[in-house]
């Protein structure tokens, strides 16, 4: 069970939660069917994971041969098995909720990611676009400022990330560091619902800022590959107060207290299980 823990990076699903959350806030909300939504956004998440160490299974067993594949704990066609599966829940609580339309192009662009745009130029374009579409899975087209900003987020961890093995650039991590200040300011712009909402975003936005940035700023002085790692697990923990943030700015307090409640269980499980 452990392996197919691992496989998943089943903890750090903690941070997709708030996705369709804070999508939900600038849209319909988030009650009665549509509860089945951050369920989905697990769902998809766990199977890209699961379909990211299949396809990198051949240079896992030079650069990470601790991963499940490469160890052999779990063997590559079960690996498949667990994305596929874990894929057809996704759809299936998508369409339970009533947003099959808009979880099919989440799909296709987690499988696309993964099996064929992550090695090229337009990979971590398209992670950030996976994390845009599952927050417009949970708000629609309301919810386009928030998948803005997160996508803008996802998009500098995944630049980032690319040195967790043999070290970054300083340049990369500087401008990476100015992405995560754009998504921070994003996350307070626009009208919000009243001076409290916006306080409270703007909060949300500082938390974010500050947990993130100086990761990133650490791995901008010393760009080597433990910084990166370490600026690449911040980031991917940073994705909880951004999305609080959003949920605040958009009007829906209690969504954004429940999902910043997740962030403390994800970081002390990330010390079992690596969420990168």
């Amino acid at each position: 069970m452990r392996a197919y823990v691992e496989l998943v990076r089943a903890p750090a699903a903690l941070t997709v939660l708030g996705d369709t959350v804070a999508g939900a806030a600038f849209g319909p909300g988030l009650g009665g069917r549509r509860l089945a939504l951050p369920a989905a956004s697990v769902a998809f998440y766990w199977a890209g994971m699961a379909l990211n160490d299949w396809s990198d299974r051949t240079l896992d067993a030079v650069e990470r041969p601790e991963r499940p594949i490469p160890s052999g704990r779990v063997s590559p066609a079960a690996a498949l098995g667990v994305a596929v599966g874990l894929t057809a829940t996704g759809l299936a609580l998508a369409a339970a909720a009533g947003r099959l339309k808009a979880a099919v192009p989440l799909a296709a662009a987690v499988w696309a990611y993964d099996t064929v745009l992550k090695q090229t130029p337009a990979g971590p374009a398209a992670m950030a676009a996976c994390r845009g579409l599952d927050v417009l899975m949970g708000g629609g087209r309301a919810a386009l400022p928030a998948a803005l900003a997160l996508g803008g987020h996802t998009l500098g961890v995944t630049v980032l990330s690319k040195g967790e093995v043999h070290g970054g650039s300083s340049s990369v991590a500087k401008g990476v560091l100015a992405g995560t200040v754009a998504s921070a300011l994003a996350a307070t712009a626009g009208r919000a619902r009243s001076v409290r909402h916006r306080l409270l975003g703007a909060a949300g936005a500082a938390a974010y800022a500050g947990l993130v940035g100086r990761a990133q700023l650490a791995a901008a002085r010393e760009p080597t590959a433990a910084a990166v790692r370490g600026a690449t697990k911040a980031g991917i923990h940073g994705m909880v107060p951004l999305q609080s943030a959003l949920a605040a700015r958009a009007g829906s307090v209690r969504s954004a207290l429940l999902v910043a409640g997740a962030l403390p269980l994800a970081r002390r499980l990330s010390r079992k299980v690596g969420p990168t």
